[in-house]
């Protein structure tokens, strides 16, 4: 049993023992009563650090560290007493306190809540201190307060990590600023110039777009030298990203790839048709055109630099003008599900927006162009979106946005530049973009709606068979498969 407090007995100098002990309580004995003093036990040696209190071999309070003279024949009126090492028994030191854990020997009880355990010692301390002829209540320091260690939410990014992959990510940082952030930076550097002083930069390049603005529309103005950036091949290397050849693609043809899914940002589409020598080595004789959405190419001076990477307009006439091509050799990447697409873009989602998607399939028969299904692994995985399943608020708004704006806005998010739990920049999952068989398409200027049917339930048929045969190749449970909407 732990010793419940002392009173001091003025004028007799002895200590009685307090309730709690195992001899009985004796009377406390007044000053000038007349009575025979008692007799205390005598004291135990001191152990260092095997005080049950305190837990260590120090006084608590003002007298913290060394002893407080007593009169004779009692104790000084005011003084403080001093702690004894042990009472009863020699108890072994505390063990060394860990981070989190409580400073407790073992075999005891756990130990009570800090503000449980600080309210015990006070009134252990006030009971020693209601005696008659004391000046002030010992106080007695409570034990380290039993907190469990904080947990830290932000997973930070090591130190040493290779320089490389510190290119890598900033590499992809420069691609998330130019997709969400050039754009409107452009904007604003147009409108500066109109109103600063060099106002008649800004009329030139107003000449300049009144006399380019179907460039985009008629094959765009690509530039080896951009698309060849060692920036992209760093870009490419951050996920990484794959492009798989199933079969060949004859240069005496044109095609029409349609590429799914469309993910947040299609980064799959850009990485393998817009940068580096991937397709080309893969298909020689094969010039890829991206197609985007047409509002991009009315940005001043952004414009220029998505078509120096190849990118043109997703119109019906940018469509016909490269699937136009008598000798051949062009290729008309689609994007089918379009912005639309994006709001499914959650992790291990495979819903993809199609059934309604039929102007690519009438484009390939107007031009006689070859149908190639072109699905991209991982291109779901590289970012969470906040949950908007189909009916709720967020949704509704999404979709009103998208029919006023012509673009989707996901809320997505990712990882940072030097930490792992929030930010932008997309996770290191591979991306494997598969390009399927084609499908031989006749010319034909008027097709029926029938024909238009039967081609798309074709098309339907052999993406799905690309999916299943290469699924297992890339982490796709055998359970999972495509659904069309």
């Amino acid at each position: 049993m732990k010793p419940r407090g002392l009173r001091p007995v003025p004028g007799v100098g002895c200590l009685s023992r307090g309730p709690g002990l195992r001899e009985p309580r004796r009377a406390v004995q007044r000053q000038g009563a007349g009575v025979a003093p008692c007799r205390a036990p005598p004291r135990p040696q001191r152990r260092p650090g095997s005080c049950p209190l305190l837990g260590r071999d120090q006084v608590s309070g003002g007298a913290r560290g060394r002893k407080v003279p007593a009169a004779r024949g009692g104790l000084r009126r005011g003084g403080r007493l001093p702690v004894p090492a042990c009472w009863d028994r020699a108890r072994p030191p505390l063990p060394p306190r860990g981070r989190g854990q409580c400073r407790r020997r073992e075999g005891a009880r756990p130990c009570a809540t800090s503000r449980g355990r600080g309210r015990a010692a006070r009134r252990r301390a006030g009971a020693a201190g209601r005696g008659r002829g004391w000046g002030r209540s010992r106080r007695v320091r409570a034990s380290p307060r039993c907190s469990p260690a904080v947990t830290m939410k932000v997973e930070f990014a090591p130190i040493n990590i290779p320089l490389k992959r510190r290119i890598q990510t900033v590499a992809v940082l420069q691609w998330i600023f130019s997709f969400l952030l050039l754009a409107e930076f452009c904007c604003g550097f147009f409108v500066i110039l109109i109103l600063g002083n060099f106002w008649f930069l800004a009329v030139l390049y107003l000449l300049w777009l009144y006399l380019d603005w179907e460039t985009p529309c008629t094959g765009g103005r690509r530039s080896q030298w951009v698309r060849s950036w060692t920036v992209w091949k760093y870009f490419r290397e951050y996920f990484p990203i794959h492009l798989i050849k199933t079969s060949d693609l004859s240069p005496n043809h044109n095609y029409l790839l349609g590429f799914h899914p469309h993910g947040v940002l299609v980064a799959g589409a850009f990485g393998n048709f817009c940068t580096g020598p991937s397709f080309k080595n893969l298909f020689p004789g094969l010039t890829p055109y991206l197609h985007i959405m047409p509002i991009w190419f009315g940005c001043p001076f952004f414009r220029e630099y998505i078509m120096s990477a190849g990118m043109v307009s997703a119109s019906k006439e940018s469509v016909s003008y490269v699937l136009n091509n008598k000798g051949g050799g062009h290729a008309s990447i689609i994007v089918i599900g379009g912005a639309e697409e994006s709001l499914n873009a959650h992790p291990g989602s495979l819903t993809l927006n199609i059934l309604k998607r039929k102007g690519f399939i009438k484009m390939a028969l107007k031009h006689g162009a070859h149908l190639v299904p072109v699905f991209s692994f991982g291109e779901n995985e590289l970012f969470k979106q906040v949950a908007n399943p189909k009916g709720s608020w967020l949704r509704n708004v999404q979709e009103k946005l998208q029919k006023i704006m012509g673009f989707a806005l996901p809320l997505f998010h990712a990882r940072g530049v030097f930490q792992y739990s929030f930010g932008l920049i997309p996770y290191r999952q591979p991306i494997h973009t598969v390009v399927g068989s084609p499908i031989p398409v006749k010319r034909n200027l008027n097709p029926t709606t029938e024909e238009i049917e039967q081609l798309h339930a074709l098309y339907l048929q052999k993406l799905r068979k690309l999916f299943e045969e290469h699924k297992r190749n890339y982490g796709i449970p055998e359970h999972k498969s495509l659904i069309f909407e």
